[in-house]
């Protein structure tokens, strides 16, 4: 059957503007349901087994991917530390097991070599390649010393000197390190050819990345904890400089208009951290929202884009959605409904009318289960929906991701596998998949790592800084 691509993109725009969101989304946090189904804790067990287990002790590297044979992911590592204290809290590991492992982390990212060289190095001038070869804890081949990344371990850093508050000798040391690698991370070193914002990397070998961080993204917690150091400061206009381009985002109308990102990570890093509830910076107060809403209507319009499903996928339904970065199954062009659709690995996912859309008929549980703090009423049955799909929920709780689309038993995938009915299965459970199932359940829960954050001075002194008021910040 032959597929009106065009037909079905107009019906889900209009789907978008006028149905996203149902009577009384927009009530105030107070009257939102806390409490999680039974079922819940099962997923978030299984996906604190999954940092707990794979951890390497010895150094505190956390693998990208498990069970493929991998490399560490700083970003994991972030994730990691404080899912060792939802662990204390949950039962599921004693304060002291934590403490000693958060202490073996902190004190490798504080003692590895730091340096300009291209090999034998885990860093430099305060921040981390992306990947670290797993065992040495030196770069993996040809990475990019990594902004976000290493803003994600700092994050996981800070967030565990707020929680190891005790007055005994490693507790002391964590709270010292944590604030020792927060300090010496340079960021004018992202700025060191002379543009205002930040670059999203830098190698070795050929300088700055040309990008920088601007725009509506992931971004906002890089910006934040830049404006919040006291030792390397950056300018002040950085947050008006990397907001300009917003305009060019915006999406919906009336209770659907947003600022868009198509794959929903880009709505969940920064919100892991730092609580957007009621404080506004200038281009929220303008826009009559703050970023945890803006938030909540992004997840709600990924949804709803499945649901009208431009591209005619197999599998999408109201309890069956979520595009954001993950696996798939591999660069192929394949026949599929009496036409060719083209199908990608690992790559950013999301709305194909939103900006950096892509959509291949692959779903990723992080999308919508990582959303949770932000529409629990319909992430909970999606949750229960993708536990029930077949070989997706397994011994570390959700596999990264599933295509019910790709039933091409013969295509030699790049990973995961193949059936001819359900179709195709991802293999691994991802780190940076996995963190913001875990700790977004903690923040609706009992706004755990919000609570701890909010005490941390560098994430208010950044917020200021860049000219959020309002709310808990008063």
């Amino acid at each position: 059957m032959h597929v009106d691509r065009r037909g079905l993109l107009k019906q889900s725009s209009l789907f978008l503007a006028g149905a996203a969101l149902p009577q009384g989304a927009l009530a105030g946090l107070a009257s939102r349901e806390r409490t999680l189904p039974e079922f819940y804790e099962e997923i978030e067990k299984r996906t604190f087994r999954w940092f707990w287990d794979t951890v390497n002790r010895t150094n505190g590297l956390v693998p990208d991917r498990w069970p493929t044979p991998s490399f560490s992911s700083i970003a994991a590592v972030g994730f990691a530390l404080p899912a060792y204290a939802i662990g204390v809290e949950r039962g599921w590991c004693t304060r002291a097991q934590a403490r000693d492992l958060t202490l073996t982390t902190l004190r490798f990212f504080w003692n590895a070599p730091q340096g300009p060289d291209r090999t034998g190095t885990t860093g430099h001038r305060g921040f981390y390649y992306h990947f670290l070869d797993m065992k040495t804890g030196h770069r993996f081949r040809d990475v990019e010393l990594s902004s976000v990344d290493t803003t994600i371990l700092l994050m996981g850093a800070l967030f565990a000197g707020e929680y190891f508050d005790r007055n005994d000798a490693g507790e002391r040391e964590i709270r010292e390190l944590a604030e020792k690698l927060y300090t010496r991370a340079d960021w004018n070193l992202f700025r060191s050819d002379g543009r205002v914002l930040i670059s999203m990397g830098w190698h070795p070998e050929t300088g700055l990345i040309a990008r920088s961080w601007d725009g509506f993204n992931e971004g906002l917690f890089i910006q934040i904890l830049a404006l919040g150091a006291r030792v390397h400061r950056v300018p002040d206009q950085i947050w008006a400089e990397s907001t300009r381009p917003y305009p060019v985002f915006w999406r919906g109308k009336g209770q659907t208009r947003r600022l868009a990102f198509a794959p929903l990570f880009g709505q969940q890093f920064s919100h892991i951290w730092v609580d957007f509830r009621g404080i506004r910076d200038a281009p929220m107060r303008a826009a009559g929202l703050d970023y945890f809403e803006n938030s909540r209507r992004e997840t709600y319009a990924n949804r709803a884009y499945c649901i009208a499903n431009p591209m005619g996928w197999r599998g999408y339904s109201r309890d069956v959605w979520g595009l954001s970065a993950c696996d798939g199954p591999g660069g192929f062009e394949l026949p599929y409904r009496g036409g060719t659709r083209t199908f990608f690995g690992y790559a950013a996912r999301g709305p194909s009318n939103e900006p950096d859309g892509r959509d291949d008929g692959t779903i990723t549980p992080t999308a919508a289960v990582g959303s949770l703090p932000f529409a629990p009423e319909i992430v909970i049955p999606c949750a229960e929906a993708l536990m029930k799909q077949p070989g997706l929920f397994g011994r570390y709780g959700f596999r990264d991701s599933f295509n019910p689309s790709f039933t091409y038993p013969d295509v030699p995938v790049e990973t995961g596998t193949v059936d001819p009915k359900n179709g195709w299965v991802a293999r691994d459970y991802l780190g940076i998949d996995q963190g913001p199932i875990l700790l977004q359940a903690a923040n609706h829960r009992d706004e755990f790592i919000w609570r701890h954050m909010r005490r941390v001075p560098a994430i208010r002194r950044g917020l200021r800084r860049a000219g959020f008021t309002g709310g808990w910040l008063r």
